[in-house]
């Protein structure tokens, strides 16, 4: 029977080592037209990261973005819910590092260990540790938000808070933007999948943030259905104003 340090190191582990695959995978096709370079980044992260979980967990099942739902996760004690490739648009830009890999475990209802890579940066954020977000809430508040589509919810929510939009990449940069400091909120309502979020929601709880559902409700894993469409991750401190902030302008 494994053991709770074994999952954070494993997750931690899966994560940086699929990230450093898809650096030299970037590195050694940049030749490749965008749309075919982010299809091979997230073939070749998906099928190795398979491949380990097989080899070092071979009795959980898997969640991933890229592969069949095998449905026997529904009734599994253990389940790792992974996104070989979070972020493609960046991964597939020269020179950009705001795009992930994620790696999260589920465990009879909870989500236990996680981790997110960020390769083009040499940082993994792990459950491993729980030192909390650096730096203090900003005056006015600052909203992780897409670079390329912000969505109207949210800039909604920003004028009505009074904060600023901070565009970036994937999911899980934004939600670790939160833990960073270079953000004090993550907020989504445009439809995601559970892989989308599992591994950062692990970190950011591990390291005593806020995460939830928009209306304030928990995150719940390994559904029948993994689409997970909202989600909030900000400082604790923050959590009351941005709930209130999403109430006022959902009516």
């Amino acid at each position: 029977m494994t053991s709770p340090a074994d999952d954070h190191t494993t997750a931690s582990e899966l994560a940086a080592q699929a990230g450093e695959l898809l650096e030299r995978t970037r590195s050694t096709h940049a030749d490749l037209e965008p749309r075919a370079l982010k299809d091979l980044g997230d073939r070749v992260s998906h099928e190795w990261l398979m491949s380990r979980l097989a080899q070092v967990r071979p009795d959980d099942s898997v969640l991933s973005e890229e592969g069949a739902d095998d449905r026997a996760r529904l009734s599994a004690d253990r389940v790792w819910i992974v996104d070989p490739l979070d972020g493609t648009r960046e991964f597939s830009e020269p020179g950009r590092d705001d795009w992930a890999v994620h790696v999260a475990l589920w465990e009879r209802g909870e989500l236990v260990a996680g981790a997110v890579a960020r390769p083009a940066k040499g940082v993994t954020y792990s459950t491993s540790t729980s030192e909390g977000p650096k730096g203090a809430a900003g005056s006015p508040l600052r909203l992780a938000v897409s670079r390329s589509r912000p969505p109207e919810f949210v800039t909604a929510l920003a004028e009505h808070l009074g904060a600023e939009l901070v565009p970036m990449g994937s999911a899980g940069v934004k939600a670790m933007s939160v833990l960073d400091g270079e953000a004090d909120a993550y907020v989504h309502a445009g439809g995601q999948y559970e892989w989308d979020s599992a591994a950062p929601v692990a970190v950011a709880r591990a390291h005593g943030l806020h995460t939830s559902r928009i209306d304030g409700s928990p995150l719940v894993y390994n559904n029948d259905n993994p689409y997970l469409p909202d989600l909030v991750v900000c400082r604790s401190e923050v959590a009351d104003d941005v709930l209130a902030g999403i109430r006022a302008v959902a009516q």
